[in-house]
C-alpha cells in the first residue's frame, strides 16, 4: 500500500477521504477527535504544496441535503486546528464545490459538503456509485484514503474513486493497519480483549475470531446480560437479545475447550429506570450479584467487585484491546466501569489499544490522556472487521 509520501503532490488537486463524522450538539461538535486525527495529513499534504479538498460523511441522511447534518462546523473546527483559513463548499459535487476547488491557491484547503447528501454515495448500484465518483474524480488528480472509520463501507469516495485516480494511504490509515496487524500478527501475550456496548450481536463475529487468538475476554455492558441469561441467571429487565442466547452459549463453551478465560460480571449497579443523560441527575443505583438481579431492575454498569477483577485481569496482559464501554458512561452514577477499565489499561505494562466508537468518547469524556494509550482508534466498526478477517473495501481499494 502507497502511502502520501509515495505521491508528488505539490500544484496537485488531492482529494483526501477523511472521516469528519464527529458528534455535534446543534451546531456545536461535542467531540472533536477524528477531526484531530486527520488534521496531520491534511497538514503535510498542504506544506508540500498540494491543493487539498477534503470530504467526509457526517451522520445518516437520506441521500439529500439537509442543514442537521452539514459539515460546515466541521470545516470551522478544521481550519482552527490548522491554524489557517479552511474554505468550504456548499455542496458536494456542484457550481459551489468547482468554484470552490478552481480557487484553490497551493498549500490551500476545502472542505466539501457532507458526501451523504448525494444518493450516489451509499447506492448499491454499481452504475449510480460510480457515475457520483466520476464526479468526484473530475475534481481532483491524486486521492488520499484516510477516513479510516469508513473503510468497511463500499461507497463511493471509498471504494469507487480510488479506482478512478492514482492513490495512496494516508498517515492515520497507515497507522492503523499497522496497529491492527500487532493485533493480528504479532501479538504480545497474554492478550486481553475488554468489549463491552449494547448488542451482543454486534460482537460475535469477532468474539468468533478472538476465541482463536485471546487469553482473556472480559465482557461488560448491554452485551453482557445476554451472556448471563445464557448461564441460566435472572437478568431483569436489562437489555436482553433472546436470539442470541444460543450462540452466547456455544462461545462460552468453546472458550472453555479452548482455556480461553471468558470473564463476565461478578456484580452489577442496576435500577428500576433509565438515568437522564441530559440532567445527569442523580440515579442512586444499588448494587446486586450478577446472579441475582431483580426482575424489575436493569444493569447498567459492572459493579465495584466486577472492576476489580477486571482490573487484575488487565494487569499482566501484554497486549489489551478494549472497545465498548461497560455502563452508561455518559452519566457519571454509571460511568465507573468504564473508568475503571480505562485505568486499568494505563496501569497495565500491555501494548493498549482502545477500538474506536463510544470507547475513543468515552476515554476523552471522562477526561483520560489519549497519549497514555497506545493507539486510540478512529474506526469502532471497521476495527472490528478487520478483526473479524474481513476484507475491507477502502483498504482494498487502496492496495490495487
Amino acid at each position: 500500500m502507497k502511502t502520501i509520501d509515495d505521491l508528488q503532490v505539490a500544484g496537485k488537486r488531492v482529494f483526501v477521504r477523511a472521516d469528519l463524522n464527529v458528534p455535534l450538539d446543534g451546531t456545536g461538535i461535542t467531540d472533536d477527535g477524528r477531526i484531530r486525527a486527520v488534521a496531520p495529513t491534511i497538514a503535510k499534504l498542504a506544506e508540500r504544496g498540494a491543493k487539498v479538498i477534503v470530504a467526509s460523511h457526517l451522520g445518516r441522511p437520506e441521500g439529500a441535503p439537509d442543514p442537521a447534518f452539514s459539515l460546515a462546523p466541521a470545516a470551522v473546527r478544521l481550519g482552527e486546528i490548522l491554524g489557517k483559513d479552511v474554505a468550504f463548499a456548499t455542496d458536494t459535487v456542484g457550481e459551489s464545490a468547482a468554484a470552490a476547488v478552481a480557487g484553490l491557491a497551493d498549500g490551500q484547503v476545502v472542505v466539501l459538503e457532507n458526501l451523504r447528501f448525494n444518493a450516489g454515495e451509499t447506492s448499491k448500484d454499481d452504475a449510480e456509485r460510480g457515475a457520483f465518483a466520476d464526479r468526484l474524480a473530475a475534481l481532483a488528480d491524486l486521492y488520499v484514503g484516510d477516513g479510516f472509520g469508513a473503510v468497511h463501507r463500499k461507497h463511493a469516495s471509498v471504494y469507487d474513486l480510488p479506482r478512478r485516480l492514482p492513490h495512496a494511504a494516508g498517515d492515520l490509515i497507515a497507522t492503523e493497519v499497522g496497529v491492527l496487524k500487532k493485533l493480528t500478527e504479532d501479538v504480545k501475550r497474554p492478550y486481553v480483549v475488554a468489549l463491552g456496548g449494547a448488542k451482543v450481536s454486534d460482537k460475535l463475529a469477532v468474539i468468533d475470531q478472538l476465541l482463536e487468538k485471546a487469553d482473556r475476554i472480559l465482557v461488560g455492558g448491554g452485551m453482557a446480560y445476554t451472556f448471563l441469561k445464557a448461564k441460566g441467571h435472572e437478568v431483569g429487565i436489562s437489555l436482553l437479545q433472546e436470539d442470541q442466547v444460543p450462540a452466547c452459549l456455544e462461545y462460552l463453551a468453546r472458550a472453555e475447550k479452548r482455556g480461553v478465560e471468558f470473564v463476565l460480571p461478578v456484580d452489577v449497579l442496576v435500577s428500576s429506570e433509565f438515568p437522564d443523560l441530559k440532567t445527569k441527575a442523580p440515579a442512586n443505583p444499588d448494587i446486586v450479584a450478577a446472579d441475582a438481579i431483580p426482575a424489575d431492575k436493569e444493569g447498567l454498569d459492572i459493579g465495584p467487585k466486577t472492576r476489580e477483577l477486571y482490573a487484575a485481569k488487565l494487569a499482566d496482559a501484554g497486549t489489551v484491546f478494549w472497545n465498548g464501554p461497560m455502563g452508561v458512561f455518559e452519566h457519571p452514577d454509571y460511568a465507573g466501569g468504564t473508568k475503571a477499565v480505562a485505568k486499568g489499561l494505563l496501569d497495565s505494562p500491555a501494548f493498549t489499544v482502545v477500538g474506536g466508537g463510544d470507547s475513543a468518547a468515552a476515554v476523552r469524556l471522562l477526561g483520560f490522556d489519549e497519549n497514555a494509550f497506545g493507539h486510540i482508534s478512529t474506526g469502532g466498526g471497521a476495527s472490528l472487521e478487520y478483526l473479524e478477517g474481513k476484507t475491507l473495501p477502502g483498504l482494498a481499494a487502496l492496495e490495487d
